[in-house]
């Protein structure tokens, strides 16, 4: 009669086993999943370098056309400075008029040089566009033909991924949430494998050698015992004959 422990056990190592043929799947599709995330990434930044230069294209722009219209109104103030200077009659009121023009004039330059520097940021941030767009198109390009190809790869193994799928959720939901999440914990950090049998008297997964006693322990199926070595859950050899497969 099985006791609660070692239903607990069975439940681990068959996750482990639907885990290990989800990996075998996995791995099948090489880097492809990885390659597809990094040709996302660097169409996602071209994208937004895009944008970030589209705005400030739109921003120098309308800058530029402001700056357009100060100019003429400048030029305008110092033709009707210069008409005015006929007009005085002392030279208080020519010297305060000189001061207005030569101010006008000064800004005028000013606005210039911005508008000048203004021209040149433009000039540059379209050269990037062009450059951005052609490299976005080659991402899109080449991210379009490595989706395919992992869709392809997917396809292949789709239904035996569903069946898989489908059976680890079923064997979740019957263990424990600490078990999982003791489980989760040592798979990740064990490259992907949290339970194993014993074989031959050692671990199944460092094959470090078991102490007879501990291997009479185990047999017993009555605690959840961990290699002392590697730290990996261990089950009987009997528990692994009779559950589906092989971890």
């Amino acid at each position: 009669m099985e006791t609660k422990v070692e239903n607990r056990l069975r439940g681990l190592f068959a996750l482990q086993i639907v885990d290990l043929r989800l990996d075998e799947l996995e791995a099948q599709k090489g880097d492809l999943p990885q390659q597809v995330v990094e040709l996302e990434d660097k169409y996602q930044s071209l994208r937004q370098q895009l944008d970030d230069l589209a705005s400030l294209i739109k921003a120098s722009l309308m800058e530029r056309d402001k700056l357009d219209v100060d100019i003429i109104a400048l030029v305008q103030n110092v033709e009707k400075y210069k008409n005015q200077q006929f007009q005085v009659k002392n030279n208080r009121q020519y010297d305060a008029l000189t001061r207005e023009i030569e101010m006008a004039q000064a800004n005028m330059e000013k606005s210039q040089r911005t508008l000048e520097e203004l021209e040149g940021k433009v000039k540059v941030a379209n050269e990037d566009v062009k450059k951005f767009r052609v490299e976005s198109d080659v991402i899109a390009r080449e991210l379009e033909e490595k989706r395919a190809e992992l869709g392809r790869v997917a396809k292949l193994n789709e239904d035996e991924e569903l069946e898989y799928t489908h059976e680890r959720q079923k064997t979740v939901v019957r263990l424990a949430k600490a078990d999982l999440e003791m489980y989760e914990r040592i798979r990740k950090a064990k490259g992907g494998r949290a339970v194993v049998d014993v074989r031959r008297g050692a671990c199944g997964g460092c094959f470090h050698r078991i102490p007879p006693q501990r291997l009479l322990e185990l047999r017993k199926s009555s605690q959840i015992y961990k290699c002392e070595h590697c730290g990996r859950i261990l089950v009987s050899d009997e528990i692994a004959q009779t559950s589906t497969g092989a971890a």
